[in-house]
């Protein structure tokens, strides 16, 4: 039996297929474009609005990773539509969903995903299927630190520059983080429902500043900007897609806290700890 990862050559898929690899597991890389893959490596390639093919991928998996791509929301329902009813159908053993930063679990909260969003829907459609599901929320990526407008004056300068004030608590994980919790969560089928990843207690920017200023070897302050500063920083990088950053900066700064649930953490059901910021970035910039 095979575990099927969705987009297994992107920021999200690839550390999951690489943790399940080194445990020895066997895989099978879901990607639209198989040519990319290494030659080791079993694809498949995939169209996730066809829920037929989809249902033959997933017929006799032994666990299914996805998460859906960026694009247009009638798109992105589409794939979530034929993603759930090809898992319906199959029925694979396992089920790991992310959420890529989007929360799913705070009802209350003006952060939760719309119920008629894609993301909803597939977790939605996926769990009502009865099969074995659990669903990974991480809240911020450290990655995003990674960009060349904020890691370049952040070296440089010895400035942290994002669009959060300096003593607000984040949740940030790493995609290797969140990629150890998937692989544990599709092969321990003990615990369903939503995981939540990321550092408890939170870490704030001044936090930040001093973990990358550690691993560097210099000093790095801390200094909020604000969403549309942000916003006029990755225009250039991202075109009309800074939009939606932008407003999901400016919804975090009508809130106190970005972080996770600790009775839901990955850390109290299971003992994953994210890695220590310093230790993240210290790796990444070999």
């Amino acid at each position: 039996m095979t575990f099927i990862i969705h987009g297994a050559t992107g920021a999200q898929g690839s550390p999951v297929l690489s943790a399940l690899r080194a445990a020895g597991h066997d895989v099978t890389a879901a990607v639209r474009n198989i040519t990319a893959l290494p030659d080791d490596v079993t694809g498949a390639s995939v169209d996730l609005t066809d829920a037929a093919a989809l249902t033959t991928l997933y017929t006799g998996a032994a666990g299914v990773f996805v998460h859906l791509p960026l694009t247009d929301p009638a798109q992105a329902q589409l794939q979530a539509v034929a993603i759930a009813a090809a898992i319906s159908a199959a029925r694979p053993a396992r089920v790991v969903i992310s959420t890529s930063g989007t929360v799913v679990s705070e009802p209350d909260s003006p952060m939760q995903a719309p119920a008629d969003s894609p993301l909803a829907t597939l977790i939605r459609k996926v769990t009502d299927s009865g099969v074995s599901t659990a669903v990974v929320e991480p809240r911020l990526y450290l990655e995003n630190l990674l960009l060349p407008v904020i890691q370049g004056p952040a070296r440089s300068e010895g400035v942290l520059r994002y669009p959060l004030p300096a003593d607000y608590p984040v949740s940030w994980s790493s995609h290797t983080d969140v990629a150890a919790v998937a692989a544990h969560l599709l092969t321990d089928t003990t615990v369903t429902g939503t995981v939540s990843v990321g550092h408890l207690p939170g870490l704030t920017g001044a936090d930040l500043a001093t973990e990358l200023g550690s691993a560097w070897g210099q000093d790095v302050r801390f200094e909020g900007i604000t969403p549309d500063q942000f916003g006029e920083l990755i225009t250039p990088l991202f075109g009309p897609g800074a939009g939606p950053v932008v407003g999901l900066y400016r919804a975090l700064n009508t809130q106190d806290r970005f972080v996770v649930s600790a009775a839901r953490s990955a850390q109290q059901l299971f003992g994953l700890q994210p890695r220590p910021v310093s230790e993240w970035a210290a790796d990444v910039a070999q």
